[in-house]
C-alpha cells in the first residue's frame, strides 16, 4: 500500500522562521521527501537549505534538474527558479513567473498532485497575498492532504487565510501542533484512491499544460488561450491578453505568454501600477510646466510680453492640473482583496 510520503511546503514573507520551526521539529528518520518553496529576491543566496541542515534533523538541498526523487530529503527551490515535481524526478526550471514571484508556490503544489495525487500534503504557511491556495485546491481535487497554518500563529496570515477561504482545508494548526501531525499522516496508507480516471479529463489537461508552461515550453503552443476565457485585463509584467481560469470557485488569470496571477496579485499589481502612472503624469505635466516657465522667460527677454503672458498662464494651468493628479495620489488606495473583505467585515458590523 502506498503512503503519504510527499509533502509540499509554501511560504513567503514571515515563513523563514516557520519553516525552521516545523524541521527541526520532525524525525530524522521521516519517511517522506519534502519539497520547499519559500519566496525570495532573485539574487539572493539560496542559504535555506543551510539553514536547516544545522539543526542536523533531515538533510535539505536546493534542488536540482533531473535529480531522482529519495524519502528523508527536503528538496529546496533555489532562487529564480520554479520547483515542480514530475513521477519520480524533479525539475527546476526559469518557466514565467507565477503571482510575481518565481520560484512560485503553486507549480509545486500543481506538479505534486499531478503527479502524485492522493500521496500528496501540501501545507500553506506565513505569508503575503495568495500564492499557494490554487495549487492547494489542486493537491485536495487529487485526493491528497490540505494544511495551513493557524493564521493566529502566523507572522503574516495573508496565504492561510485565502488558503482557508477556498479550499476545503483538512488541518489548519499552528507550527508546534504541525509535526506531529505530519508524523501520523506519512504513516498512514493511501485507501481513497483519486488516480487521473477519477479526475475530470479536462482538469487533468489544464493541470499537465500548465504544468508544461511552468517547465519552458511556450505557453502558446501548449495551447494556453484554452485554458480559460479572454478577458480585456493586460498582463502586468508583458502587457499580453490574460486569459480567466476557473479551479472551483477560484478564479485566476494566466497570459499568452506564461505569466500567471491570482485574482488578489493581479488586484494588488494593478493598483499599485495605477499610483505609477498617476506619478509619471504629475511628472509629465511639471515638465511642461517648467518648459512653459523658461519659454515665457525667454519671450519676455525678447520683449514680446503678451507672448510671455500667454506662456505664463499656460504654465500656471498645468500646474493647476499637476496638483490635481498629485491629490489623486494621495486618495489612491492599494487594494487586495483580503483588505476589501475585512472592510466589508467591519462595515457589516457597524
Amino acid at each position: 500500500m502506498e503512503t503519504r510520503n510527499i509533502i509540499v511546503i509554501g511560504a513567503s514573507a514571515g515563513g523563514f522562521e516557520a519553516i525552521k520551526q516545523l524541521v527541526a521539529a520532525l524525525p530524522a528518520d521521516l519517511n517522506a521527501a519534502i519539497f520547499i518553496v519559500w519566496h525570495m529576491s532573485p539574487d539572493v543566496m539560496g542559504i535555506l537549505p543551510q539553514v536547516i541542515n544545522r539543526q542536523k534533523r533531515i538533510w535539505a538541498t536546493n534542488a536540482l534538474d533531473n535529480e531522482p526523487i529519495i524519502n528523508n530529503h527536503i528538496y529546496v527551490a533555489p532562487p529564480d527558479k520554479h520547483l515542480l515535481v514530475d513521477n519520480g524526478s524533479i525539475r527546476v526550471t526559469r518557466g514565467p513567473k507565477e503571482n510575481r514571484f518565481r520560484p512560485a508556490v503553486d507549480p509545486l503544489f500543481r506538479s505534486a498532485a499531478y503527479s502524485y495525487g492522493p500521496r500528496v500534503i501540501g501545507i500553506v504557511l506565513s505569508g503575503a497575498l495568495d500564492d499557494g491556495t490554487a495549487g492547494l485546491w489542486t493537491i485536495k481535487s487529487r485526493g491528497g492532504i490540505a494544511i495551513v497554518q493557524e493564521p493566529a500563529d502566523a507572522e503574516v496570515p495573508s496565504m492561510p487565510e485565502s488558503a482557508l477561504a477556498a479550499v476545503a482545508v483538512d488541518y489548519r494548526v499552528p507550527i508546534a501542533e504541525m509535526a506531529p501531525l505530519l508524523v501520523r499522516l506519512t504513516a498512514e496508507t493511501v485507501t481513497t484512491v483519486t488516480s487521473a480516471r477519477d479526475v475530470a479529463m479536462e482538469e487533468q489537461k489544464k493541470t499537465a499544460t500548465e504544468m508544461r508552461i511552468a517547465a519552458q515550453d511556450p505557453a502558446l503552443e501548449q495551447g494556453v488561450f484554452a485554458l480559460g476565457e479572454l478577458t480585456p485585463y493586460a498582463c502586468p509584467e508583458c502587457h499580453g491578453v490574460l486569459s480567466a481560469i476557473t479551479d472551483g470557485e477560484i478564479i485566476r488569470y494566466r497570459c499568452h505568454t506564461g505569466h500567471a496571477y491570482s485574482a488578489d496579485t493581479l488586484l494588488t499589481t494593478i493598483t499599485a501600477n495605477v499610483e505609477d502612472t498617476l506619478w509619471s503624469a504629475i511628472r509629465g505635466v511639471e515638465e511642461s510646466m517648467m518648459l512653459l516657465n523658461n519659454l515665457g522667460d525667454h519671450y519676455a527677454e525678447k520683449n514680446q510680453p503678451k507672448l510671455a503672458a500667454m506662456f505664463f498662464q499656460k504654465a500656471k494651468e498645468a500646474e493647476g492640473r499637476a496638483e490635481m493628479v498629485r491629490q489623486a495620489v494621495f486618495n489612491h488606495e492599494h487594494l487586495t482583496t483580503t483588505s476589501i473583505r475585512k472592510q466589508a467585515e467591519e462595515e457589516g458590523g457597524a
